[in-house]
């Protein structure tokens, strides 16, 4: 695998996750797959996938900060605006592994401690 197939699907993953389109994204998820975040942890595509809209729901904007690129490995480092004025804007790292051209793990890295509180709040009763 080179760099640049690292980036085209690392990229090309970012921005259909960001613009909703769970197909495009799931086609660049390898099998097996892992996703580890501070809120989440999930050993499938469609399990990572499944709350991307309710996501994406309160998410105003993405700037992207940085991209690292190397053979089988990718960084990238942005800032989500959300609509939730407790979350305002969080600064993540993602860490992607790739195998045979597809992503195989991600580990999303940011400070959860405001999520606690939202989410909290919109639990049930």
């Amino acid at each position: 695998m080179t760099t640049a197939t690292t980036r085209a699907t690392v990229r090309a993953y970012h921005q259909a996750r960001f613009r909703g389109d769970v197909p495009a994204a799931a086609r660049t998820l390898g099998r097996p797959f892992r996703f580890q975040s501070p809120l989440l942890t999930s050993d499938s595509p469609h399990d990572h996938l499944s709350g991307l809209d309710t996501f994406l729901g309160i998410v105003t904007g993405v700037d992207l900060i940085s991209e690292l690129y190397g053979e089988a490995e990718a960084t990238l480092v942005y800032d989500v605006h959300t609509a939730v004025p407790a979350i305002g804007t969080q600064r993540t790292a993602e860490h992607f592994h790739l195998v045979n051209g597809h992503i195989e793990t991600i580990r999303l890295i940011f400070d959860a401690t405001p999520w606690h509180a939202v989410m909290q709040a919109a639990a049930p009763s």
